[in-house]
């Protein structure tokens, strides 16, 4: 029997079978996956390197999830290293170690772990194999562990050293250890390279829009002569707007790919209206098999700068409402949660903000992710120091080294996030006041250039005298950022004739959340250059909450917001800052520990000028009368009022009438100085003789009963979400009893565990980790956390005298 007739038949066979075995090998195979690989490390806090090895016993080591921050667990103390300009915390050295199995899907596949931050001087092994070092706490890095890997069901071992010992490295509290996201990416052996996926758009109408779409494909397989990118547009609504299918790329080569695309009556992105497209790019195989996809947001917008008039986004003008943000989560430490940075986020864009500073580092990239959907734009900072130190043991040892693979890896990764609209290539650098800040800034400028030309430069600076400032004179930043000095603002223009200018930082006043120190306006100091740190300190570490108090080279909230109204060639302005962090307590040494700028406490409670900021800042009528009203008989308060939308305000005491009051000239509250009597007070603001709103405040009696409530009641059964639950301490009649300070303690069953409490005050010394918390001011927090199990949660407080009280919540998919 002829199998074969002749041998071009036999060719033709051999060729159906190779093409068969082909379209296996690649049916077999799945895109790109991308692991979340936080849960199941071991850790040990102390040095043992030889930890590396694969036979390691690590059976003793303390088993948790990430993010974490090893510092934050500690009681705080002023023996550490750190100073309480660190958060009077812990550094030292910590291993992390990971044991895994490759998931089939991943099997034969390019392989990569992904780590979102780490402080600081991290070194990473995989399987024993050294993969590198990375001394930037606050970067983005990854490893290509592929030819390391072992294949299921063999077990591999991944171990993370994490070195903050040498201190202090900081200005504020950085925290220590893995305490960002990390992530395990598998792709095919020709995928998409991450990173270079770059989404502009240069041309924008009512009619339409052009999106560009720029990335690298790397094919490294012989399969196949060509690819092909198939290129998707979804709305916010998931409908897909565009689709179309390019050629890609050639074998064996990094090819490029470049594409224009066509959005017909494109919904613009802005702070008011965050909308987001979704972009998918599919590598594809010349027979349409899946190779590679990602998907990611971004928003159609443009803005501009002008020397003039400020900022405009979209053809409109806006005034940037900013605050400067540390990048610790509170109670939490530096360990990231998406949750409690959806919190701040929240609290700010209630109070009017529509701009962040990251101070002085890029975020967590999910920061951003929120800053998208929520509609903040951000000024993405990379450095607090170049080659001059500000403490022993800072970035300015490794900056010679590491600079530019930092600032890339940060532009890089945060480049398609529409909410970033300008880069910071620093913070008040030294190099500002001698010749090499000129090179320097030439020269990292020049890279963010090289990778982004859609978004301006700036250096937040000090100097404001161009003669004398060696960044300015570099000639290549597009913005001009200036902290403080706001008595110069109105000579800016003439010494800088023709710059863009943004004041990109103010304020660095002091206040302690409901601390009222009497008179209030006999104590402000003016003129800033004053160098008196501050007003008036009191033995307990607290600084009166009127806006009378800030630091030498500050102002008062007030002061500075006037006079960057006053100006219209400012672009706007980014405080100091929007919530208190740990770390820099000016102006107190220890037991202070946290600062105490934030217009926002550390717990997340609003100080009063909170509402000053929302009488200015949003267009919904706003009236905020304080202090509390529990005082000695006959002594004189300063009653203050923050509001708008109203033409007066009237105050009443016990139902009579205490006078109105308007705001003259740029006054941005109004006061009344009041002899002390128990009783109601109350405010009322009218616009053309009709009322407004009306707040009150009553005198409370002693300490009654704990009232809880809960931002959410029912949070995701993920093992990360949170609920931030306000405890407030209060009289038989439901009044905040303002100077309380009850122990409370806290417990809880079910499926959550207490992440934290707090209670804003900048000297308590107890660990933030801690079950029980004394309340401050009649307030305090607990933080549940789900367990990463479905079911109910019971939280339980308790304090002596009082009974005690539960609060429900509950997990849930």
């Amino acid at each position: 029997m002829k199998l074969f007739y002749n041998l071009k038949q036999l060719k033709y066979f051999i060729s159906l079978f190779l093409l068969a075995v082909v379209q296996l090998s690649y049916a077999q195979s799945s895109p790109r996956s991308v692991i979340d690989f936080n849960k199941n490390w071991k850790f040990f806090l102390g040095n043992d390197s030889t930890a590396i090895k694969a036979d390691y016993d690590d059976a003793k080591w303390r088993a948790l999830n990430l993010p974490h921050d090893w510092s934050i667990e500690s009681d705080f103390s002023k023996e550490y290293p750190a100073t309480n300009q660190g958060g009077a915390l812990p550094g030292g050295i910590g291993w992390y170690r990971k044991t895994f199995v490759v998931p089939a899907s991943s099997e034969n596949k390019n392989i990569s772990i992904e780590f979102d931050g780490v402080y600081r001087n991290s070194e990473v092994w995989i399987n024993g194999h050294y993969l590198g070092k990375r001394p930037n706490g606050y970067i983005s890095f990854q490893y290509d562990i592929t030819e390391y890997i072992k294949q299921a069901p063999v077990k591999n071992i991944i171990v993370v050293k994490v070195d903050n010992s040498q201190q202090p490295n900081s200005r504020w509290y950085s925290g220590s250890g893995i305490y960002r996201n990390v992530k395990l990416i598998a792709t095919g052996a020709n995928h998409i390279n991450d990173g270079s996926l770059f989404i502009t758009t240069p041309f924008i109408s009512k009619d339409s829009a052009i999106v560009n779409v720029s990335g690298v494909i790397e094919t490294v397989s012989a399969h196949y002569l060509a690819h092909k990118a198939r290129v998707s547009v979804l709305s916010a609504e998931g409908k897909t707007i565009f689709a179309q299918t390019y050629n890609a790329g050639s074998v064996n080569e990094i090819g490029g790919i470049n594409y224009s695309i066509k959005i017909p009556h494109p919904v613009l992105w802005s702070t008011t209206s965050p909308y987001l497209y979704k972009l998918k790019l599919e590598l594809l195989s010349t027979r349409n098999e899946l190779l590679d996809n990602v998907t990611t947001s971004f928003g159609i917008r443009f803005f501009n700068f002008d020397a003039q008039k400020g900022f405009f986004i979209n053809g409109k003008p806006l005034k940037i409402k900013g605050v400067c943000m540390h990048h610790d989560l509170g109670a939490l430490g530096a360990a990231f949660n998406k949750a409690a940075a959806k919190r701040q986020l929240k609290i700010l864009k209630e109070m009017g903000c529509n701009a962040i500073r990251t101070a002085h580092n890029p975020p967590a990239a999910e920061f951003l992710d929120l800053c998208d959907e929520m509609g903040f734009l951000v000024m993405d900072e990379a450095f607090d120091m170049w080659q001059k130190r500000k403490n022993r043991y800072d970035y300015h040892l490794d900056f010679k080294e590491w600079y530019k693979r930092d600032i890339e890896a940060m532009v890089l990764r945060d480049r398609n996030h529409p909410s970033v609209f300008m880069w910071s290539i620093g913070n008040e650098i030294r190099e500002q006041f001698d010749s090499t800040g000129i090179a320097l800034t030439k020269e990292l400028t020049a890279i963010v250039k090289a990778l982004d030309t859609t978004r301006p430069v700036t250096n937040a600076l000090t100097e404001n005298f161009p003669d004398k400032n060696f960044i300015y004179r570099s000639g290549v930043l597009d913005v001009l950022g200036f902290n403080y000095k706001l008595y110069d603002y109105k000579d800016l223009p003439s010494r800088f004739p023709g710059q863009k200018i943004l004041a990109s930082e103010t304020v660095s006043a002091l206040a302690t959340r409901g601390v009222y120190d009497q008179p209030s306006d006999s104590m402000r100091i003016w003129p800033p250059d004053s160098k008196q740190p501050f007003v008036k300190g009191n033995p307990d570490m607290t600084v009166s909450a009127y806006d009378h108090a800030y630091a030498y080279w500050g102002a008062t909230h007030e002061q500075a917001l006037q006079a960057v109204n006053k100006h219209d060639f400012i672009a706007g302005c980014f405080v100091w800052s929007g919530f208190d962090f740990l770390g820099e307590p000016v102006p107190y040494p220890w037991p202070a520990r946290s600062s105490y700028y934030g217009i926002i406490d550390l717990a997340g409670f609003p100080k009063d000028v909170y509402y000053m900021y929302q009488s200015k800042w949003i267009t919904k009528p706003v009236l905020h009368i304080f202090p509390h009203w529990n005082w000695q008989v006959g002594q004189v308060v300063d009653v203050w009022a923050y509001y708008n939308n109203a033409d007066e305000v009237e105050l009443f005491l016990n139902g009579r009438s205490l006078g109105i009051r308007k705001k003259e000239n740029d006054e941005l509250h109004v006061v009344w100085r009041v002899p002390f009597e128990p009783g109601v007070l109350k405010a009322v603001s009218r616009k053309n003789g009709k009322i407004v709103l009306t707040r009150q405040i009553k005198t409370a009696g002693k300490p009654a009963k704990i009232e809880l409530v809960a931002d959410r009641k029912a949070i995701k059964a993920d093992g990360k979400d949170l609920s931030f639950v306000a405890v407030r301490v209060l009289d038989k009649n439901g009044n905040l009893v303002p100077d309380a300070d009850n122990l409370i303690k806290f417990s809880v069953s079910g499926a959550g565990i207490i992440a934290g409490t707090d209670n804003g005050y900048q000297a308590d010394t107890l660990s933030l980790k801690s079950h029980n918390r004394k309340c401050w001011k009649g307030m305090a927090l607990v933080i549940i956390q789900s367990s990463g199990k479905k079911g109910n949660i019971t939280l339980r407080a308790d304090s002596t005298g009082l009974l005690p009280v539960f609060l429900s919540l509950k997990t849930s998919d």
